[in-house]
């Protein structure tokens, strides 16, 4: 006989904790994030997260500043097997593409040439920026409903909006617009629904001799 296991398929949101925990320590950087996701199976979820970023940054001879939203939608892959995972725990990677929508400028900066120093600035636009992610991490059910896990986000910049003669300093959703490639961590807290339950084959039925 097969061997079967009731699976919850879930409806899942969270919220990241790590934005505003730096956001304690650095009052320049605040950045607030959330997500929604969907499991379409036992092992696989569709997922869309939304944030908002403010930046600014300051040196001796310039200040930036970065303001904005971004999206993310893509999909998760859990690799623990069913019998494992019980809807309760995740261990996986996750594939996005990115989107962000944002103004950055300089409203100051200064450098010498031949006639002494000069200040100016270069007026906020607004850009757009595209990048794909790798994000492998783990949950976990700590009570029934809520979750707790975390995941590193490996990103690759497509297009940080400002062309390869201006990228920005720092774009919501991604990070550093100079840099090819960016990492980060997101910590979620996540309240869990159940929508459904699957009968799920752990163990197939062995062939007829």
């Amino acid at each position: 006989a097969q061997d079967t296991i009731l699976f919850p398929l879930k409806i899942r949101a969270g919220v990241d904790i790590a934005g505003p925990g730096i956001y304690l320590t650095d009052k320049n950087n605040l950045s607030l994030e959330g997500y929604i996701s969907y499991d379409r199976n036992e092992k696989m979820s569709y997922v869309i997260e939304t944030g908002y970023l403010n930046y600014k940054y300051s040196q001796f001879n310039y200040d930036y500043l970065s303001k904005g939203i971004f999206t993310r939608i893509g999909v998760d892959f859990n690799l623990l097997k069913p019998e494992s995972s019980l809807g309760k725990y995740w261990a996986g990677i996750g594939l996005r593409y990115g989107l962000s929508v944002f103004n950055s400028g300089t409203p100051s900066f200064q450098y010498e040439n031949y006639w002494g120093t000069v200040t100016s600035s270069i007026d906020s636009k607004t850009r757009t920026g595209h990048f794909i992610e790798v994000a492998p991490g783990v949950r976990t059910e700590l009570f029934r409903n809520f979750s707790m896990g975390w995941t590193i986000r490996l990103k690759l910049l497509i297009s940080g909006g400002g062309g390869k003669d201006l990228r920005p300093i720092y774009f919501p959703g991604y990070g550093n617009g100079g840099n090819r490639t960016s990492a980060g961590i997101s910590y979620f807290l996540t309240w869990n629904i159940r929508y459904k339950t699957k009968t799920v084959i752990t163990k197939p039925e062995p062939p007829e001799e």
